[in-house]
């Protein structure tokens, strides 16, 4: 541990040597960090540029690990955190943490992660998989290249989609189409989703009394046959480039509308990229897109 000094004549400490940085093992007797805490080994990932920090088995504290590491300044960066852990009842259960630390019950681009997550780093070789949730067992079919996953399908359950429901939010009144996926969503359809004030609108439809446990809330417009383009402001994150059911709940809500046509793949437009959905005459949604590892780091304990 050295002193060093910042341009305002300011002293701090920092231990700069090579056994601290990122990738090095810790400078511990036996790998041993003080007071008996690990680091953290985490792996950033990302479907769409909605991206979580994940890892394999629990760690203590998931909620205020994942309020301190998503940080965009101060911590890692992240949309959340997702732990990957033992299933009874599956192949794998997958626990998600939004990055103001309240738990989430699923997280489509975030599922498709996990199975790439999994295979990848060699806890599995199938590529048919089954992940538990706190919304139920998800199946994922696996698209790999050069061993690797690229895309995944994610059989998403049936949406429930309600009738429309008129809001009074921010001095106007607002029309959206309440459909869960496993996790609440309040569809907007707008003229022109990019000319939405999404930071001054989306907290209001997420906290709206309407809403007691909050929800999700899409912006979304009609841009061609069978094609949305889509904005989102996500329970617990606020904006983000992406998001998985929230594409589901947009895609059931515009067949239900009569705007996209039943069992036939709709091409979901994200800030982030595209999504397929397909949507079931019963009513099932069927997810694909992209997953990506972004790195691998360590963090501290605490």
């Amino acid at each position: 541990m050295e002193i060093y000094h910042n341009t305002n004549g300011e002293s701090f400490f920092e231990d700069r040597s090579p056994a601290m940085q990122i990738g090095n093992p810790p400078p511990y007797a036996d790998g041993e960090a003080p007071y008996g805490r690990q680091p953290l080994h985490l792996t950033k990932m990302h479907g769409l540029g909605n991206d979580y920090l994940y890892s394999y088995g629990a760690v203590e504290d998931p909620a205020g690990v994942s309020v301190r590491l998503s940080d965009r300044h101060r911590g890692v960066g992240a949309d959340g955190l997702i732990l990957i852990l033992p299933s009874e009842v599956a192949d794998f259960r997958m626990q998600i943490f939004n990055a103001d630390g309240s738990e989430a019950a699923m997280c489509g681009n975030g599922i498709r992660c996990v199975g790439k997550y999994v295979y990848d780093k060699g806890y599995t070789d199938s590529t048919h998989l089954t992940v538990e949730t706190r919304s139920g067992i998800r199946s994922l079919t696996l698209s790999t290249r050069a061993g690797k996953v690229c895309a995944v399908q994610v059989e998403m359950g049936r949406a429930d989609v309600q009738p429309p429901l008129t809001l009074q939010a921010g001095g106007e009144e607002i029309t959206c189409i309440p459909v869960s996926v496993g996790n609440p969503h309040a569809v907007v359809f707008v003229p022109d989703a990019d000319a939405v004030p999404l930071k001054q609108l989306g907290p209001l439809i997420e906290h709206h009394p309407q809403f007691p446990g909050g929800v999700n809330a899409e912006f979304v417009t009609v841009t061609g046959k069978n094609r949305l383009r889509m904005r989102v402001w996500e329970r617990g994150s606020g904006v983000t480039m992406a998001c998985g059911t929230g594409s589901c709940a947009s895609a059931a809500a515009a067949v239900a509308a009569g705007y996209c046509d039943p069992d036939s793949e709709i091409a979901v437009e994200l800030d982030g990229g595209m999504l397929a959905v397909r949507v079931q005459a019963d009513g099932s949604v069927q997810m694909t897109g992209p997953a990506a590892t972004v790195c691998e780091c360590e963090v501290p304990a605490c």
